[in-house]
Parts: structure tokens; C-alpha cells; sequence
């Protein structure tokens, strides 16, 4: 390993992250009451801007009179372009910042875009007597982001997480697709001729190597990485293929924009009892290994050592973390 440490973010669970826009209190309840790890109350995309201000209200009442339980409460700000920002922030984290823990900031382009929201939070939280201090989720959904993506994630000791946010990054790169998340039918491969003459079609994922680099960049920094939105809330499946893509790939968590994508989001975002089973195994002959002062030994005909201790642990920390 490095010299150079890495100080891991607070350790939330974040399988499923429910959206639940600001103007809409009659999902507050049921928010409330789901089985989400994380809410985040929106003021940005899933309000329209007549409604802001009292989408505000809503949120602070919600957040100060209704019982969330020991879910991850977290606030999705309008972006820094707009002059709905500073509004959002001084508002809710002055009126209603002891019940928040997260605030989300979209379309983050430059690590200057956070130090400006943390130097406005900070003064509040001073101001205001605060004792715990807010973290910060980025959603990354722009070309820009994506390109400053290493600055942005080492840009405050408030970083949590970052966010794959897929319709805007599509915008932004002026990929040729109307859909958010999913796959593409032309981001595909043809196969050569077969001995028959047909040739085979293989669709790809047009987000892998974007899903890919905010995963690097995440956990080179100690943050969660998580998979945005899925549109089609009527596809479960597609849903699952794309978060089990996610999870292969690092993520330890998806949105859910219909509340019944939470089940799906935590189904998959959750080791399954055979890969505890099994890593547990490892984790107890690599035991035995070592008290007889072995660096490897094999586990149903493969080969584990030291790093097979480290990929374990990770799935077995993470059971316990949900079991509690």
C-alpha cells in the first residue's frame, strides 16, 4: 500500500438514495416510512421554479417536525449557476440543519464549486452553534465534472460521495440517447461471419468507462461511489441489470426515483448469503494459513492469499454494517 493515507468517508449504508422532489409533501410520509438508506428532499430538477420557495418551506417543516427514524436525511440544492443556490443552503441548514445530514450539490464542474458551498455552510453551522458538521454528495453530470473529477473529490473534508448523474452527463456530451440510464441498441458490436453467415449483435454500456473513472476517483479519495437514476420505473429488470453493472464495478449504491426501486436497489446493493458464506470462508483459511505460517493457501481449487483477506473483509463489514 501507499504511504499516502486515505481518510474514508463516515461509513452510511447507501444501497438505495429515494429522490423526492421538495413541492410534492404529500410523499413526504411515505418517504418516512420506506425502506430507503438515504432521502434526498429536492429543490433542483423535480421543481419547477415558481414552486422553489415553497418547496423550501416543505422541506423544512418536513425535516423538523416529521419522524425520518435513523434514515440518512440529505438536500439536493439548486446548481451555483442559478440564484436559487444560496437561498437553499442559508434557508434549510440555518431553520432546519440539526436533522440534515447530506446536501447535495448537482452539476458540480470545479473543486472551486465546493469550496464555495462549504465556506457558506461552514459560517452557518458557526453561526448557528451547530455541532455536527454536513457532508457533501456530488453528482456528477457534466462534461466539465467529469474532467476535474480527481480535484473535485479532494476538494473538502465534507466529501462523502459522488453521484453518476446520467441524463445530464448525456446532455452535457451530447451522447445520442433521450433515455436516462439503460443501454443503447447502436453502442454494439458485430461479430464476424459465422460458419452459417450470420453475424451476432452484442449491445455494450454506453456508461461503463464514465461509471468507471467516478469509481476510481472515489475511492482513491475515501468516498462512496453511487449510481444515479434509472428512468423506466415499469423495467425492473433493466433496472437491476444496470445496478448489478454499478456494483460490479465499485458502487455501493443506486438511486430509486419511484419508490419501487428502493427493494430492488438494496436487493442488489447487499452481498448475497452465499458470498458472505464464502467469504467468511476465506477470511477463516487464511486464518489457518497464517497460524501455520503460510502466505497463501487454495479454497475450492483456487488460490487465496492476502488480497483475497482484503476483498472479504470488504463483503463482510458491509453484512454487518446492514445487519445493524
Amino acid at each position: 500500500m501507499s504511504f499516502f493515507p486515505i481518510d474514508p468517508a463516515p461509513a452510511r449504508l447507501n444501497r438505495s438514495e429515494l429522490a423526492v422532489p421538495g413541492s410534492q409533501p404529500n410523499m413526504f410520509e411515505k418517504a418516512a416510512q420506506s425502506d430507503a438508506d438515504v432521502v434526498f428532499l429536492d429543490l433542483e430538477d423535480a421543481v419547477a421554479p415558481d414552486e422553489k420557495p415553497q418547496a423550501r418551506k416543505n422541506i423544512i417543516k418536513a425535516l423538523n417536525e416529521l419522524d425520518w427514524g435513523k434514515k440518512t436525511m440529505s438536500l439536493r440544492i439548486n446548481g451555483l449557476d442559478t440564484h436559487y443556490m444560496y437561498r437553499d443552503v442559508v434557508d434549510v441548514v440555518e431553520q432546519a440543519g440539526e436533522r440534515l445530514d447530506l446536501i447535495m450539490i448537482p452539476k458540480v464542474g470545479t473543486a472551486a464549486d465546493v469550496y464555495a458551498v462549504d465556506m457558506l455552510v461552514t459560517q452557518i453551522e458557526d453561526a448557528k452553534g451547530y455541532k455536527k458538521r454536513i457532508g457533501f454528495e456530488h453528482i456528477i453530470e457534466t462534461a466539465l465534472g467529469m474532467q476535474n473529477i480527481n480535484e473535485i473529490a479532494a476538494a473538502s473534508k465534507r466529501n462523502e460521495s459522488l453521484h453518476f448523474g446520467v441524463a445530464d452527463y448525456a446532455a452535457s456530451t451530447r451522447a445520442r440517447t433521450t433515455v436516462i440510464g439503460g443501454v443503447n441498441e447502436h453502442y454494439s458490436v458485430l461479430t464476424d461471419k459465422l460458419a452459417d453467415g450470420s453475424r451476432q449483435v452484442h449491445w455494450g454500456d454506453m456508461w461503463h468507462y464514465a461509471l468507471s473513472r467516478m469509481v476510481v476517483a472515489a475511492r482513491a479519495n475515501g468516498l462512496r461511489p453511487v449510481d444515479g437514476p434509472f428512468g423506466d420505473f415499469s423495467d425492473p429488470d433493466g433496472y437491476k441489470a444496470a445496478a448489478y453493472r454499478a456494483a460490479v464495478l465499485g458502487c455501493e449504491g443506486k438511486w430509486a426515483i419511484h419508490p419501487s426501486q428502493i427493494a430492488l436497489a438494496n436487493e442488489v446493493m447487499s452481498p448475497s448469503a452465499a458470498e458472505v458464506e464464502r467469504a467468511q470462508r476465506i477470511l477463516d483459511a487464511m486464518a489457518k494459513a497464517e497460524a501455520e505460517g503460510k502466505g497463501a493457501v487454495s479454497l475450492d481449487g483456487r488460490l487465496i492469499d492476502y488480497a483475497s483477506i482484503r476483498q472479504a473483509e470488504v463483503l463482510v463489514a458491509k453484512a454487518r454494517q446492514i445487519a445493524a
